[in-house]
């Protein structure tokens, strides 16, 4: 275990203080529920920086980052769409999306091919973590802005889509063909 692995673990066990926070209604829970989600984001961004930077990349880390990406976005949305800030449909396509991505990039990788990020996909995670935090803070905090996180949301979607068709498309074929090692 190194540094990074532990920012991985501590976005992972910030998870249930997040969903806790944000289904109990008590007086300030929106702007305790967005520091939670800014901390675990802020984790991501740090455990990929020293990672890279320190030469600190495992396979552990590999696999424990991702998911807890994945465990964050989808918690927070199922938990944007019981405060009825997200539409069921959208909180759906979206962690579908992570789960096919993610699927798809484990096969490729079992047959040896490397998937990195797209520009899309980069697009994607940043314009969701910006847009699912206004969300969270919601509508009392926001006021009229609150609108532009709703419009957001479909720049989120829209991203998810198109950068999920994108790796199919540009590695399908690929991944296909390969046998596996």
């Amino acid at each position: 275990m190194n540094i990074p692995n532990y920012l991985s673990l501590a976005r992972i066990l910030a998870i249930p203080a997040l969903v806790a926070v944000m289904l109990t209604n008590f007086e300030g829970h929106d702007i305790v529920a967005l520091a939670i989600f800014i901390f675990a984001s802020l984790t991501d961004w740090l455990d990929g920086w020293l990672a890279r930077r320190k030469e600190l990349v495992t396979v552990l880390g590999q696999l424990l980052d991702p998911t807890a990406d994945k465990l964050l976005i989808a918690s927070a949305l199922i938990c944007l769409v019981g405060l009825g800030r997200v539409p069921a449909w959208a909180a759906v396509v979206i962690i579908g999306r992570e789960i096919a991505v993610s699927g798809f990039r484990a096969m490729a990788s079992s047959k040896g091919v490397n998937i990195p990020a797209s520009a899309f996909g980069k697009a994607k995670m940043g314009s969701e973590s910006w847009v699912i935090g206004a969300l969270v803070l919601g509508p009392i905090y926001l006021g009229k802005f609150y609108i532009a996180a709703k419009v957001g949301l479909w720049l989120v979607f829209a991203l998810a889509v198109v950068s999920a068709v994108e790796y199919f498309l540009r590695y399908g074929p690929r991944v296909i063909s390969q046998q596996a090692e």
